[in-house]
């Protein structure tokens, strides 16, 4: 599972944690072009299976000191390169029997694990994440599965689709394995029910916009 692109360019060089500007990320320009699928990105946490067993994910941080990267679980193995910016070490461990675990295995013996294809997963359910898309039960939801309804590529279509659907983000899959992926707090819109949410500045032809302004829920139609 390598690391996936944001769609538009992301300027950290601000005094907000970063700045969403209007310009595709280098090797993202598929997307406007209409190729690939428009599908929903779950607000969970990311499984794989693999070989009739199921996987969780760890992230191994940067130690505060910066000496080195947080200790891994037993059979832990990288799943992608570690992120230049943040220092994250993402990788897979097995689940197990330990009880940080249970919901893993209560979605795994669900939905009966013989029945689900090798991939990866998004966890997600009552327990998960604080559970903002509402779900009783948990579940694993295969990557790229669910498809979202794409009223356009541009950046203020893309804003309008989050702002209307109420999901979490957008992950583009490519047919070639290619992906890149948005989310609504990318344009500081708000998600599920959380109080501390607020608008982000956003760069439109080098200029700096804030996110609620009303001419970004043009569509551009």
């Amino acid at each position: 599972m390598q690391k996936i692109p944001c769609l538009f360019v992301r300027d950290f060089s601000g005094r907000e944690s970063f700045t969403l500007t209007d310009q595709v990320t280098p090797g993202c320009e598929w997307v406007l072009l209409g190729e690939g699928k428009a599908t929903r990105k779950w607000d969970g946490t990311a499984c794989l299976i693999e070989e009739g067993k199921l996987y969780k994910r760890f992230d191994r941080k940067l130690l505060k000191d910066g000496s080195g990267h947080k200790s891994a679980p037993i059979n832990w193995r990288a799943c992608c390169d570690q992120d230049p910016t943040t220092g994250h070490w993402p990788g897979w461990v097995p689940v197990g029997s330990e009880p940080e675990s249970r919901w893993h295995r209560e979605a795994w013996v669900a939905q009966d694990e013989h029945m689900l294809q090798p991939g990866t997963y998004e966890l997600v359910g009552s327990r998960v994440q604080g559970n903002p898309d509402e779900l009783r039960e948990h579940t694993l939801i295969r990557h790229g599965s669910v498809l979202v309804i794409d009223i356009g590529r541009t950046f203020q279509q893309v804003r309008a689709t989050l702002a209307a659907a109420l999901i979490e983000g957008i992950v583009y899959h490519h047919q070639d394995g290619r992906m890149t992926k948005i989310r609504r707090d990318d344009f500081g819109l708000p998600w599920s029910q959380r109080k501390d949410a607020r608008g982000r500045w956003v760069k439109l032809a080098g200029e700096a916009h804030h996110a609620d302004c009303p001419f970004l829920w043009d569509t551009g139609d």
